[in-house]
C-alpha cells in the first residue's frame, strides 16, 4: 500500500510562505537535509504549480508531478487527477511512498482525501506576521507525535502519524 506524506516548513506563527512566490530559503540546514533524504527515498514529489515555480529547477533523482490545469513544466509531469486516482497510478508504477510538497491547496486536497500517513513538519524560529497557512480550510484530525528533533538554529523537526480512526470530521 502506498504511503503519502506531507513535508512542510512553517514559521513559528504557522505560515508556509509569505506569499505564493516566496521560496523556502529561510529554512534550517537540518530541514533542507531531511527534505532531500525523505523526497529521494520516496522517489516522487507532488506539488502545485506555484510551489514548483519557486524551485530553480525540477528536483533531481525524483519524479516531479505538478498540479496544473494549463501549464507544462520542464522536468515534470502535470496532472489534474483526484488524489486517490493519482496515488493508485503511482502505486501501479512501483512507488511505495509519495512526498506531498505543497502548497496549501495541495496539502489540503490530500489531507481531506484521508490518504496522508505522516506529516513531517519543521517549525522554524522566524515570524512572518501574515502569509499562506499550511491548510487553506478548517479541518480536525488527530495525530500522534512519532519523533522530534531540535535543529541547531532552535527550530523543531517533527514527525506525526495521522490517526484517522480518532478523527472528528467537520
Amino acid at each position: 500500500m502506498i504511503r503519502p506524506f506531507i513535508i512542510a516548513a512553517l514559521s513559528a506563527d504557522g505560515y508556509i510562505a509569505k506569499d505564493e512566490k516566496h521560496p523556502a530559503f529561510w529554512t534550517s540546514t537540518e530541514d533542507k537535509k531531511r527534505f532531500v533524504e525523505l523526497t529521494r527515498r520516496a522517489g516522487v514529489v507532488v506539488m502545485g504549480a506555484n510551489t514548483f515555480t519557486t524551485l530553480p529547477r525540477a528536483l533531481k533523482e525524483r519524479t516531479n508531478i505538478v498540479y496544473s490545469h494549463t501549464k507544462k513544466f520542464e522536468g515534470a509531469e502535470t496532472t489534474q487527477k483526484d488524489p486517490i486516482d493519482l496515488l493508485n497510478e503511482l502505486e501501479s508504477r512501483g512507488f511505495r511512498e509519495v512526498a506531498i510538497c505543497g502548497g496549501s491547496k495541495i496539502y489540503t486536497m490530500f489531507m481531506k482525501a484521508g490518504v496522508i500517513d505522516r506529516l513531517y513538519l519543521t517549525i522554524e524560529p522566524i515570524i512572518f506576521g501574515k502569509g499562506i497557512r499550511l491548510f487553506e480550510e478548517d479541518m480536525l484530525y488527530h495525530m500522534t507525535l512519532e519523533n522530534a528533533f531540535q535543529a541547531q538554529n532552535g527550530g523543531l523537526l517533527l514527525e506525526y502519524r495521522v490517526d484517522y480512526r480518532g478523527t472528528l470530521k467537520r
